[in-house]
C-alpha cells in the first residue's frame, strides 16, 4: 500500500464523516516512538494535521509522509494552524489533541542530544 493515499487535500478532508475523527495537529518534525505510543492511544480513526514550521527540520510534505506511514494514522492533511480549528468546528471530531509543544520540546532535545555528542 502506498500510503502516500492517506494524504489528503483539505477539501478532501472537510468531506469525512463528522463526529467519526480523532484530529492530532502537529509539526511531527523529528518524529519519534513517543509520538506513536501517543498516536495509538487516540480514539481512531486518526486525522493527523501535519502544521508549517520555521525551523522545520524536515520539509512538510515529506513529514506529512512519515505520518502517513505510521499505522495509527488513518488520514493526514497539511494545513494551516488557523485550519484546525476549521476542521474541528465541521468535523466536530471526538477529540483534538494538539503535539505542537511536545513537538517542539522533542526538536529541541534532539538537537541538545546531538550537540552533546558532538562535544565529547
Amino acid at each position: 500500500m502506498d500510503t502516500r493515499s492517506k494524504i489528503l487535500t483539505l477539501d478532501a478532508a472537510l468531506a469525512l464523516p463528522r463526529g467519526e475523527v480523532t484530529i492530532a495537529a502537529g509539526y511531527f518534525d523529528a518524529l519519534t516512538a513517543a509520538h506513536t505510543r501517543e498516536l495509538a492511544a487516540l480514539a481512531r480513526p486518526v486525522l493527523a494535521v501535519v502544521l508549517p514550521l520555521a525551523a522545520e527540520l524536515v520539509p512538510r510534505r515529506a513529514r506529512a509522509e512519515m505520518v502517513a506511514a505510521l499505522r495509527v494514522i488513518d488520514y493526514v492533511v497539511i494545513a494551516e494552524p488557523k485550519d484546525v480549528e476549521f476542521l474541528a468546528g465541521r468535523l466536530e471530531p471526538r477529540a483534538v489533541a494538539h503535539f505542537e509543544a511536545a513537538d517542539e520540546a522533542r526538536v529541541s532535545q534532539l538537537i541538545e542530544h546531538v550537540r552533546s555528542r558532538q562535544s565529547r
